[in-house]
């Protein structure tokens, strides 16, 4: 009987170590809508990814660049990258049969997973303020890395905007580096490059 007790303690702790383990650190502080990087489905991710509507909006984009450990040289593979925008009108459009984030978000949304030597690159088209032009042009993106909760970076913001302010620049946090970018032009597509660096300037990262 007492061998029995035994075992079953063993177990139970065995257990209880082994879910520990499993369990993700959080990271990053609250952000919401940060589980719509897990929304993906069943889709088989690569590191190359184009949104909905690219082909028929301009201007296009080409968002690329590579992701790093936080040591700003060790490449990241394996990191999961969510990216959703607004429409031409300024708007996160709806087909009417979102479910999840996607009745947030919108559809112009993508996922992306960095290859072994951390590169990423997202199809897109460039899109527009909102209505009231209370903010600048932005995508927003979201990280996820195995062992830790996702968490937000710096939304892709445009150098060129008017509405990016000085005011506005001075409050913008370098969450996995700046998110100011500046498009160059290249075979008929805008590029944006940008690397990521894994929990720079991120709460509770170690």
């Amino acid at each position: 009987m007492k061998r029995i007790i035994l075992g079953s303690i063993f177990t139970l702790i065995t257990f209880a170590c082994q879910a520990q383990s499993k369990k993700e650190r959080p990271v990053g502080g609250p952000c919401e809508g940060c589980e719509a990087i897990g929304e993906y489905g069943d889709q088989k991710l690569s590191s190359i990814d184009t949104l909905p509507l690219y082909s028929d909006s301009q201007p296009q984009l080409k968002i690329t660049g590579t992701v790093f450990q936080k040591d700003g040289k060790t490449p990241a593979s394996d990191i999961i990258l969510y990216i959703y925008h607004t429409n031409r009108e300024g708007i996160y459009p709806k087909k009417g049969d979102e479910e999840g984030w996607g009745k947030r978000h919108g559809f112009i949304r993508g996922w992306v997973k960095t290859d072994h030597t951390g590169k990423y690159t997202f199809y897109t088209f460039r899109p527009a303020s909102y209505p009231d032009r209370s903010e600048p042009e932005h995508i927003h993106l979201t990280v996820k890395e195995p062992g830790k909760t996702a968490y937000y970076m710096d939304e892709f913001v445009f150098e060129d905007d008017p509405i990016l302010t000085l005011e506005k620049r001075s409050k913008l946090p370098d969450r996995g580096g700046s998110g100011i970018v500046s498009p160059r032009f290249e075979n008929g597509v805008w590029v944006l490059a940008r690397n990521l660096i894994l929990g720079l300037n991120i709460p509770e990262y170690e």
